[in-house]
Protein backbone atom coordinates (compact mmCIF):
# COMPACT_ATOMS: atom_id res chain seq x y z
CA UNK A 1 0.00 0.00 0.00
CA UNK A 2 2.79 2.25 0.73
CA UNK A 3 4.31 2.11 -2.63
CA UNK A 4 1.38 2.54 -4.25
CA UNK A 5 1.32 6.06 -2.52
CA UNK A 6 5.07 6.70 -3.66
CA UNK A 7 4.27 5.65 -6.77
CA UNK A 8 1.31 8.06 -6.91
CA UNK A 9 3.48 11.18 -5.45
CA UNK A 10 6.80 10.46 -7.57
CA UNK A 11 3.90 10.38 -10.84
CA UNK A 12 2.46 13.01 -10.19
CA UNK A 13 5.92 15.23 -9.63
CA UNK A 14 6.73 13.79 -13.21
CA UNK A 15 9.83 11.37 -11.66
CA UNK A 16 9.66 7.57 -12.25
CA UNK A 17 8.24 5.58 -9.84
CA UNK A 18 9.48 3.39 -7.36
CA UNK A 19 9.20 0.24 -9.18
CA UNK A 20 10.78 1.08 -12.87
CA UNK A 21 13.94 1.65 -11.10
CA UNK A 22 16.62 0.02 -12.80
CA UNK A 23 18.68 -2.47 -10.57
CA UNK A 24 22.09 -1.63 -10.32
CA UNK A 25 24.17 -4.65 -12.21
CA UNK A 26 26.15 -6.82 -10.11
CA UNK A 27 29.69 -6.70 -11.20
CA UNK A 28 32.07 -9.96 -11.79
CA UNK A 29 35.81 -10.12 -11.96
CA UNK A 30 37.18 -12.73 -14.09
CA UNK A 31 40.69 -13.03 -13.48
CA UNK A 32 42.50 -16.16 -13.72
CA UNK A 33 44.80 -17.54 -10.88
CA UNK A 34 47.74 -19.52 -11.66
CA UNK A 35 47.49 -22.86 -9.09
CA UNK A 36 50.56 -23.02 -7.05
CA UNK A 37 51.87 -26.23 -5.53
CA UNK A 38 51.86 -25.57 -1.72
CA UNK A 39 54.38 -27.55 0.18
CA UNK A 40 52.44 -26.55 3.67
CA UNK A 41 49.91 -29.41 3.45
CA UNK A 42 52.42 -32.27 3.97
CA UNK A 43 54.14 -30.57 6.65
CA UNK A 44 50.95 -30.41 8.32
CA UNK A 45 50.47 -33.67 6.89
CA UNK A 46 54.13 -34.66 8.76
CA UNK A 47 53.27 -33.05 11.72
CA UNK A 48 50.40 -35.20 12.41
CA UNK A 49 52.63 -38.51 11.61
CA UNK A 50 55.63 -37.25 13.79
CA UNK A 51 53.00 -36.92 16.72
CA UNK A 52 51.33 -40.28 16.14
CA UNK A 53 54.27 -41.85 15.96
CA UNK A 54 55.33 -40.15 19.69
CA UNK A 55 52.32 -42.21 21.03
CA UNK A 56 54.26 -45.33 20.23
CA UNK A 57 56.68 -44.24 23.30
CA UNK A 58 55.18 -45.69 26.80
CA UNK A 59 53.05 -43.25 28.90
CA UNK A 60 53.17 -40.62 25.61
CA UNK A 61 49.46 -39.72 25.35
CA UNK A 62 48.21 -37.10 22.99
CA UNK A 63 48.70 -33.60 24.89
CA UNK A 64 52.26 -35.04 25.86
CA UNK A 65 52.81 -36.41 22.38
CA UNK A 66 52.39 -32.53 20.92
CA UNK A 67 54.21 -30.93 23.70
CA UNK A 68 57.11 -32.74 22.60
CA UNK A 69 56.43 -31.99 19.02
CA UNK A 70 55.71 -28.06 19.78
CA UNK A 71 59.28 -28.39 22.38
CA UNK A 72 60.85 -28.86 18.88
CA UNK A 73 61.35 -32.98 19.04
CA UNK A 74 61.06 -34.44 15.50
CA UNK A 75 62.08 -37.96 15.97
CA UNK A 76 61.36 -40.32 19.11
CA UNK A 77 65.05 -41.37 19.02
CA UNK A 78 65.26 -37.71 19.80
CA UNK A 79 62.84 -37.70 22.57
CA UNK A 80 64.40 -41.14 23.90
CA UNK A 81 68.04 -39.87 23.76
CA UNK A 82 66.99 -36.54 25.50
CA UNK A 83 68.35 -35.68 29.17
CA UNK A 84 66.26 -35.63 31.93
CA UNK A 85 66.58 -31.50 32.22
CA UNK A 86 65.59 -31.56 28.52
CA UNK A 87 62.16 -33.22 29.06
CA UNK A 88 61.33 -31.98 32.03
CA UNK A 89 61.44 -28.42 30.12
CA UNK A 90 58.70 -29.63 27.82
CA UNK A 91 55.25 -28.34 29.44
CA UNK A 92 53.11 -31.29 30.81
CA UNK A 93 55.76 -33.91 31.41
CA UNK A 94 56.37 -34.91 34.63
CA UNK A 95 59.09 -37.19 36.49
CA UNK A 96 57.06 -40.54 35.71
CA UNK A 97 56.94 -39.97 32.23
CA UNK A 98 61.17 -39.58 31.73
CA UNK A 99 61.38 -42.42 34.18
CA UNK A 100 59.58 -44.63 31.52
CA UNK A 101 61.54 -43.27 28.56
CA UNK A 102 64.23 -43.58 30.20
CA UNK A 103 63.20 -47.16 30.70
CA UNK A 104 63.51 -47.57 26.64
CA UNK A 105 66.78 -46.58 25.92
Amino acid sequence: MFSKILNKLKSILGKKSVSEKPKPKKVTKTTKKAKTVKSSKPKKQDAKQIVESFKSLPGVGAKSATAFYEAGFKTTKQIISASEKELLAVPGVGINLVKKLKEQK
